[in-house]
Order: structure tokens, then sequence, then C-alpha cells
């Protein structure tokens, strides 16, 4: 399997087309931004964190019935991933408050929610990832009223069976960001990345923050908590 020409260059990542038009590479970068961009800098090795640690989640939610873009580790930074087109929603999904959840409603940092919350946005960065609704996603023709619902399905058992799994490590599951694509023949799965770029991870006894919020609020040791998450989740 061979790249060709590069398709794609994003905050975190570029993907290239290879001589299988069914199949794409993705390659991780080192680049960290936040605040929809506004904020820039680089975290040493976060390519190969996020590569392995996506991979490693994605090979373990295949095993449980979640379908995903995964298919073969090529390298440390780069996989081979099925040819897809997104769907332009971020779900999101919360545990317990944090982050503009927190300031939106008012909520302290920590506070364990009643139930599972699940948000959307429309990814468009130059409209900032407006938050949206089933209203605004079915009048925009985002996605069918079937395909949210899969969507939906899909995001919540990811959450269930990713919380039970981090836990044996001591990491709480707080919030967490997934996309979705089309494969050509139709068949919606998990794309993307699941990393410490888009979950928050707390250590579940210290409450320590194992994630991007170390950059984003400039708290220090963030290159440590990236790499604390592989030592846990790979044990290197």
């Amino acid at each position: 399997m061979e790249k060709t020409v590069q398709l794609y260059e994003g905050k975190a990542k570029k993907v290239f087309a290879t001589n299988d038009e069914n199949v794409c590479i993705v390659s991780y970068k080192d680049d960290a931004t936040a605040f929809n961009g506004a904020k820039k800098g680089t975290i040493v090795g976060k390519g190969v964190i996020n590569n392995r640690v996506t991979n490693h989640l994605m090979r373990m939610l295949e095993g449980q019935g979640i379908p995903t873009h995964y298919i073969k580790e090529l390298s440390d930074r780069e996989t081979a991933v099925k040819r897809v087109t997104i769907v332009p929603l971020e779900v999101i999904v919360r545990n317990i408050a944090a982050g503009s959840l927190s300031k939106r409603l008012g909520l302290p940092e920590g506070t364990k929610l009643a139930k599972t919350v699940l948000e959307f946005s429309y990814k468009d960065d130059a409209l900032g990832d407006p938050m949206v609704n089933s209203y605004h996603i079915f009048a925009m023709q985002l996605a069918t009223p079937e395909e949210l619902k899969l969507i939906s399905d899909y995001a919540l058992k990811i959450n269930e069976i990713l919380t039970a799994y981090l836990a044996q490590f001591n990491i709480e599951l707080v919030d967490f960001k997934l996309e979705f694509g089309k494969t050509s023949d139709g068949t919606i799965v998990l794309a993307d990345e699941i990393s410490p770029d888009t979950c928050r991870f707390w250590d579940s006894v210290s409450h320590e923050k194992l994630d991007k919020d170390r950059f984003r609020r400039d708290l220090g040791g963030v290159e440590d908590a990236y790499q604390e998450i592989l030592k846990r989740l790979m044990g290197e």
C-alpha cells in the first residue's frame, strides 16, 4: 500500500490517498491547538501516543461490536483506515461536568451528571463548530433520522464500553468527542481518533487531568500526562 496524494491536513493529522481507492493513510502530528485554533503549540511525541492509543482503543471497540474505520497500524505515527465520508457532526458525550458545559450551565467542574449527556456540533471551523440539535441536523440534511439514531446509539454504547475499560486503569472518562464516517457502501463507522486530544481523562483517585486540558489551561506537564495514558493502557 502506497501513499499517493495528500487529501487533507487538519490541526492534528494529515490524511493521504493510497493506490487502493477504499483505503487512506492517517499520519498523526505533534501540533496542538485549542479554542478552535486560537491557541497553537507543540506537544512532543503527541502524534505517536495519539496514534497508538487510538488504534488500541479502536481494536478493543471492534471486539465489542462497534464498527470502526481502523484497518492496520503501519508505524508509530501512521495507520491505514477505511476511506470514509465524514458525517459533518462532532458527537460529544459527557459523564461529568467540565469545560464548556460547566461554563454554559453553571455546574461546578467535577459534578457527576445524573444522566449521560449527548451533544452535537456542526463541523465547521469558520463558524467555530456551533452546537446543533436534531432539528438543525435534519433541516440542514447533515444526517437522516435513522443515521442520527444509529450514531447516538453507537456513541452511548462506546461510552459504556470505554468507561468500564478505562476504570480498570484508574482513568475516569469525563467527556469525549467522536466523529463518524460513511464507507463507500454507506455503512456508518467510528472514525477520527480517541485520544488525550479528544477525551477528558482524569485520574480516578486524584482527579489529576491526563489530557489536552493541561495544554489548554497552561497547567504544565502536558507530555507527561499523554505518556501516562500510554503507560497505563499499554504498559509503555
